[in-house]
């Protein structure tokens, strides 16, 4: 049964009017440069501060997302806002230190990066594993979620739901390109925003305000910092591993660095990760502690939570008033799209540069454009084609599909961090680094599946058992110690290889002694996040 009424269902009809608007606004105001590839995939490298600040949130927090982090602050407190907190920190390194190589190495892609700096084998690995990856969960992970929601709140079939998010959300990716999908989702990234303080602030005012939140729930719901023994989320894996995994997805993962490839200059891509990094401490707020307002008001006896996932459509179907209930399923949605259109997006960027461009070099503009379109296209008919078989997917076989990134990010975090701080490893390195770590990781996602099999006081038991951001720590420390050691014991990378992709070799124009306004802004303004991130962590402490 649908739970929205008249003025609900008015509210999404509008959102997706001003959805397809901006879309055919933005093609239309560009349809002069759609034939270049640089234009399709990187919207022309002109875009500004804030259409990436807008788009990193955006395309970052998917309908998923906003669940889990619900369902999950339901059932555990505040804990798991800790990787939101630390994505504002990660989004600095990003700006500082990456972007000034990404851009002035001029690369489309990741992988095109990983070729510049060591080989091709590493352009072909990392292509490889994120065209996969992305397929196999990004894409299957936002169809899902986009079933529920619409079954779940708008009480539409889940096929049918799942259908009409994937053909729209292709529609307006496949005509526009990048510049159309920052645009969108820079649009919806108000409406998430904005259904969600609708959440936060109905649920605490049903509570009796944030008080009544504490007195209810107590400390420990509301601490970010938990023992190291705890299963889900130890200190030590917080501050040690988490990083990590934030590296990998903030630093070199196309889906999210493809906004920054897409700035006018350094200076507008710095601004846009900075956007970024204060977009990031909404989370916490807006997405994680409604879940704590609900798990607070099932102890008051004031609505029914039956599992900790229900925390949100709880909360939309007993506190929302008629109209709020379409603006906060119209932020559901918005969050769908914009991370649907952003793997869209990125996957036929990395299939046509890195494999169809890679194949066939002298591939004109309008080709390239036009292979990256079919293979959104494709993309759309294999995720229309994966609904039937999700419900036939072992839920053990699915979590394997969900940790294969987290298990592979550690050695691509070293061979990008160690690529551009250090001169001296080189391609044999990084193919040691990455495949050893491949092969590590994945024994490790065998062994944990496997865990009740195992005998409990076993060395592979205590393999598959460590809490999985303490692995990530190991692997990473794993994979750095083989990069260092296969470089140091093979021949040095050339030196036109390293011109201006590490520190040792970039080229300095600037003034250091005399740095421009923007930059002292921008150094004040990163100052001042680091000092929020800090206050987020000792109130919650």
């Amino acid at each position: 049964m649908s739970l929205l009424g008249g003025a609900d269902w008015a509210i999404i009809v509008v959102y997706f009017l001003l959805v397809f608007g901006v879309a055919i606004w933005v093609t239309l105001r560009e349809r002069a440069k759609r034939g270049t590839s640089t234009d399709y995939f990187l919207a022309g490298r002109d875009a500004g501060w804030f259409l990436i600040g807008g788009s990193l949130f955006a395309s970052n927090i998917g309908s998923e997302h906003l669940v889990g982090l619900a369902g999950t602050g339901a059932a555990s407190g505040v804990a798991v806002g800790q990787f939101e907190i630390l994505a504002s920190l990660i989004l600095l390194l990003l700006g500082w230190v990456f972007v000034p190589f990404y851009l002035s190495s001029g690369v489309f892609t990741m992988p095109e990066f990983l070729e510049r700096r060591y080989s091709e084998g590493a352009r072909w690995y990392l292509a490889v594993i994120s065209i996969v990856g992305y397929v196999l969960t990004k894409i299957s992970v936002t169809i899902a979620a986009g079933g529920i929601v619409f079954e779940a709140l708008m009480g539409i079939d889940f096929w049918t739901g799942a259908l009409v998010v994937v053909v729209i959300t292709g529609v307006y990716t496949i005509i526009g390109g990048l510049r159309v999908v920052l645009y969108t989702d820079l649009l919806q990234m108000f409406v998430l925003i904005g259904g969600a303080v609708a959440v936060t602030v109905l649920g605490l005012n049903a509570l009796g305000g944030w008080s009544a939140m504490t007195d209810t729930v107590g400390p420990t719901f509301l601490t970010l910092w938990k023992p190291m023994a705890d299963p889900d989320f130890p200190w030590t894996g917080i501050l040690f591993g988490a990083p990590i995994l934030g590296v990998w997805y903030w630093c070199t993962d196309q889906f999210i660095v493809q906004r920054v490839l897409a700035a006018h200059d350094q200076d507008q891509a710095r601004r846009g990760t900075l956007f970024g990094g204060y977009l990031k401490l909404l989370p916490l707020f807006l997405f994680v502690i409604p879940g704590v307002i609900a798990y607070a008001l099932s102890q008051q006896g004031k609505l029914q939570l039956e599992t900790p996932d229900q925390a949100l459509p709880t909360l939309i179907g007993v506190l929302l008033p008629a109209g709020l209930r379409g603006l906060v399923v119209a932020g559901l949605l918005a969050a769908l799209m914009s991370s649907l259109s952003s793997v869209f997006n990125s996957t036929s960027t990395l299939v046509t540069w890195d494999v169809y461009k890679k194949l066939r070099p002298d591939a004109s503009e309008r080709r390239l454009v036009l292979v990256g379109q079919v293979t959104t296209a494709v993309l759309v008919g294999f995720g229309l084609a994966w609904i039937p078989l999700m419900k036939l997917i072992s839920g053990q076989l699915y979590q394997y599909l969900q940790s294969v990134q987290a298990y592979i990010s550690p050695p691509i975090a070293a061979v990008f961090l160690l690529g551009i701080t250090w001169r001296r490893v080189n391609a044999q390195g990084a193919m040691a680094a990455l495949v050893s770590g491949f092969v590590l990781g994945m024994g490790r996602l065998v062994a944990e599946l496997n865990k009740a099999s195992l005998d409990g006081g076993g060395l592979l038991f205590t393999f598959a058992d460590i809490n999985f951001l303490h692995f990530a720590v190991f692997l990473f420390a794993f994979c750095t110690v083989v990069l260092v050691l296969v470089s140091l014991f093979t021949a040095p990378p050339p030196e036109e290889k390293l011109a201006g992709l590490t520190f040792a070799t970039v080229s300095r124009t600037r003034d250091e002694a005399h740095p421009p306004r923007w930059r002292r802004t921008d150094v004040l303004l990163s100052v001042l996040l680091v000092a929020c991130v800090g206050l987020v962590w000792l109130y919650f402490s």
